[in-house]
């Protein structure tokens, strides 16, 4: 795509290989095809892009509360630890 035609940056890093290879073969188009194509394409990368980043969001978000629950669970156990000593002192 050619910059003045898109307003959509493409990057390999972001984008799927079919959707590169599709952004080639609309570029090999004549102009009149590619102008009425070019919009729907930079749909979308736009949407393929806002859901990788969406993706990346939900697997940090949990990778953070896989975290959280193992400090949880660490802190249960200490608590219970803790709760049977007491008790076996009252005992």
């Amino acid at each position: 795509m050619k910059p003045d035609s898109s307003n959509v940056v493409f990057n390999s890093d972001e984008l799927p290989k079919e959707i590169l290879e599709l952004v080639d073969a609309i570029e090999a188009l004549p102009g009149e095809y590619r102008g009425r194509v070019e919009p729907i394409l930079d749909r979308v990368v736009e949407s393929t892009k806002r859901r990788r980043r969406i993706l990346h969001l939900v697997q940090e978000a949990l990778g953070q509360l896989r975290l959280d629950m193992k400090y949880l669970m660490f802190d249960l156990e200490a608590t219970r630890r803790e709760r049977d000593a007491y008790r076996e002192k009252l005992e």
